[in-house]
Protein backbone atom coordinates (compact mmCIF):
# COMPACT_ATOMS: atom_id res chain seq x y z
CA UNK A 1 0.00 0.00 0.00
CA UNK A 2 1.34 3.48 -0.67
CA UNK A 3 0.18 6.98 -0.68
CA UNK A 4 -2.99 8.07 -3.40
CA UNK A 5 -3.79 3.91 -3.41
CA UNK A 6 -7.58 3.10 -4.00
CA UNK A 7 -7.45 0.26 -0.64
CA UNK A 8 -10.33 -1.98 -0.06
CA UNK A 9 -11.71 -4.89 2.58
CA UNK A 10 -13.77 -7.44 1.72
CA UNK A 11 -16.83 -7.55 4.07
CA UNK A 12 -18.27 -10.71 4.11
CA UNK A 13 -19.01 -12.49 0.99
CA UNK A 14 -21.54 -9.91 -0.30
CA UNK A 15 -19.74 -6.37 -0.33
CA UNK A 16 -16.56 -4.18 0.20
CA UNK A 17 -15.50 -1.10 1.63
CA UNK A 18 -12.84 1.32 -0.41
CA UNK A 19 -11.05 4.10 0.75
CA UNK A 20 -8.06 6.54 0.01
CA UNK A 21 -4.72 5.17 1.54
CA UNK A 22 -3.25 8.98 2.69
CA UNK A 23 0.05 7.11 3.11
CA UNK A 24 0.40 8.08 6.81
CA UNK A 25 -1.96 4.80 8.56
CA UNK A 26 -4.89 6.48 7.80
CA UNK A 27 -7.76 5.86 5.24
CA UNK A 28 -10.21 8.39 4.14
CA UNK A 29 -13.63 6.50 3.20
CA UNK A 30 -17.19 6.81 4.07
CA UNK A 31 -17.96 6.19 7.66
CA UNK A 32 -20.87 5.80 10.08
CA UNK A 33 -23.19 3.05 10.63
CA UNK A 34 -26.81 1.99 8.82
CA UNK A 35 -29.50 4.24 10.24
CA UNK A 36 -26.84 7.32 10.34
CA UNK A 37 -25.72 9.87 8.43
CA UNK A 38 -22.21 8.81 6.81
CA UNK A 39 -20.28 10.98 5.56
CA UNK A 40 -16.24 11.22 4.57
CA UNK A 41 -13.85 11.08 7.33
CA UNK A 42 -9.87 10.24 8.14
CA UNK A 43 -9.37 7.02 10.48
CA UNK A 44 -6.83 5.17 11.29
CA UNK A 45 -6.26 1.89 8.91
CA UNK A 46 -6.82 -0.73 11.42
CA UNK A 47 -10.32 1.13 12.03
CA UNK A 48 -11.35 0.65 8.23
CA UNK A 49 -10.02 -2.51 8.24
CA UNK A 50 -11.76 -4.17 10.82
CA UNK A 51 -9.83 -7.10 11.13
CA UNK A 52 -9.62 -7.89 7.23
CA UNK A 53 -7.03 -7.77 4.68
CA UNK A 54 -6.63 -4.49 3.00
CA UNK A 55 -5.76 -5.08 -0.52
CA UNK A 56 -5.33 -2.38 -3.17
CA UNK A 57 -7.29 -1.96 -6.49
CA UNK A 58 -5.34 -1.21 -9.33
CA UNK A 59 -6.21 0.92 -12.70
CA UNK A 60 -4.59 1.08 -16.42
CA UNK A 61 -4.80 4.63 -16.36
CA UNK A 62 -5.25 6.51 -13.02
CA UNK A 63 -4.85 10.36 -11.91
CA UNK A 64 -1.00 10.81 -9.58
CA UNK A 65 -0.60 9.69 -5.65
CA UNK A 66 -0.89 13.84 -4.63
CA UNK A 67 -4.06 14.47 -6.81
CA UNK A 68 -5.89 11.19 -5.44
CA UNK A 69 -5.00 12.01 -1.70
CA UNK A 70 -6.36 15.77 -2.20
CA UNK A 71 -9.48 14.48 -4.08
CA UNK A 72 -10.21 12.76 -1.00
CA UNK A 73 -8.94 15.23 1.38
CA UNK A 74 -11.60 17.93 -0.45
CA UNK A 75 -14.67 15.33 0.38
CA UNK A 76 -13.70 15.55 3.95
CA UNK A 77 -16.60 16.18 6.18
CA UNK A 78 -19.27 15.87 3.37
CA UNK A 79 -22.57 13.42 3.25
CA UNK A 80 -24.39 12.66 0.47
CA UNK A 81 -24.39 8.67 0.94
CA UNK A 82 -26.33 6.59 -1.68
CA UNK A 83 -26.11 3.10 -1.85
CA UNK A 84 -26.71 2.89 -5.42
CA UNK A 85 -25.51 6.53 -6.51
CA UNK A 86 -22.74 7.33 -4.17
CA UNK A 87 -21.15 4.69 -2.39
CA UNK A 88 -17.60 4.20 -0.88
CA UNK A 89 -16.24 2.61 -4.36
CA UNK A 90 -17.85 5.32 -6.35
CA UNK A 91 -15.44 7.85 -4.09
CA UNK A 92 -12.50 5.95 -4.24
CA UNK A 93 -13.24 5.11 -7.87
CA UNK A 94 -13.52 9.03 -8.73
CA UNK A 95 -10.26 10.22 -6.09
CA UNK A 96 -8.34 8.02 -8.72
CA UNK A 97 -9.60 8.33 -11.84
CA UNK A 98 -12.08 11.37 -11.46
CA UNK A 99 -14.69 9.37 -12.70
CA UNK A 100 -17.20 7.95 -9.87
CA UNK A 101 -18.20 4.08 -10.43
CA UNK A 102 -18.93 1.06 -8.55
CA UNK A 103 -18.15 -2.67 -10.06
CA UNK A 104 -20.51 -3.97 -6.82
CA UNK A 105 -23.69 -1.81 -8.49
CA UNK A 106 -23.49 -2.68 -11.72
CA UNK A 107 -22.97 -6.55 -10.66
CA UNK A 108 -26.22 -6.25 -8.45
CA UNK A 109 -28.03 -4.25 -11.26
CA UNK A 110 -27.51 -7.20 -13.18
CA UNK A 111 -28.02 -9.88 -10.84
CA UNK A 112 -31.60 -8.10 -10.49
CA UNK A 113 -32.07 -7.94 -14.46
CA UNK A 114 -31.52 -11.63 -14.04
CA UNK A 115 -34.28 -12.13 -11.24
CA UNK A 116 -36.73 -9.81 -13.45
CA UNK A 117 -36.18 -11.87 -15.95
CA UNK A 118 -36.86 -15.14 -14.45
CA UNK A 119 -39.76 -13.53 -12.71
CA UNK A 120 -41.36 -13.18 -16.62
CA UNK A 121 -40.70 -16.69 -17.60
CA UNK A 122 -42.44 -17.66 -14.49
CA UNK A 123 -45.35 -16.07 -14.86
CA UNK A 124 -45.47 -16.64 -18.85
CA UNK A 125 -45.07 -20.65 -17.88
CA UNK A 126 -47.27 -20.96 -15.48
CA UNK A 127 -48.15 -21.58 -11.50
CA UNK A 128 -47.11 -24.71 -11.51
CA UNK A 129 -43.71 -23.79 -12.54
CA UNK A 130 -43.92 -21.07 -9.61
CA UNK A 131 -44.55 -23.78 -7.35
CA UNK A 132 -41.69 -25.95 -8.31
CA UNK A 133 -39.29 -22.94 -8.18
CA UNK A 134 -40.62 -22.04 -4.60
CA UNK A 135 -40.15 -25.77 -3.38
CA UNK A 136 -36.55 -26.24 -4.93
CA UNK A 137 -35.94 -22.61 -3.69
CA UNK A 138 -37.08 -24.11 0.39
CA UNK A 139 -35.03 -27.07 0.00
CA UNK A 140 -32.37 -25.47 -1.23
CA UNK A 141 -32.46 -23.02 1.66
CA UNK A 142 -32.61 -25.58 4.01
CA UNK A 143 -29.86 -28.16 2.89
CA UNK A 144 -27.12 -25.68 2.00
CA UNK A 145 -26.35 -24.92 5.89
CA UNK A 146 -26.31 -28.22 6.70
CA UNK A 147 -23.65 -28.96 4.01
CA UNK A 148 -21.77 -26.12 4.74
CA UNK A 149 -21.66 -27.76 8.18
CA UNK A 150 -20.57 -30.86 7.19
CA UNK A 151 -17.76 -29.30 5.06
CA UNK A 152 -16.60 -27.94 7.93
CA UNK A 153 -16.58 -30.49 10.22
CA UNK A 154 -14.71 -32.62 7.25
CA UNK A 155 -12.48 -30.19 7.22
CA UNK A 156 -11.60 -30.47 10.97
CA UNK A 157 -11.14 -33.60 10.93
CA UNK A 158 -9.15 -34.04 7.82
Amino acid sequence: MARGDHVYVRRGRRYSHHGIDCGDGTVIHYVGARGTVRHVARTPVEEFAVGSQVRVRTYDQRLGAEEAVGNAESRLGTSGYHLVRNNCEHFAAWCCTGQAASSQVRRWVLATHGTVASLVAVQSLGAHFALLGTLGAGFYALVGPLRRSRRRAADASG
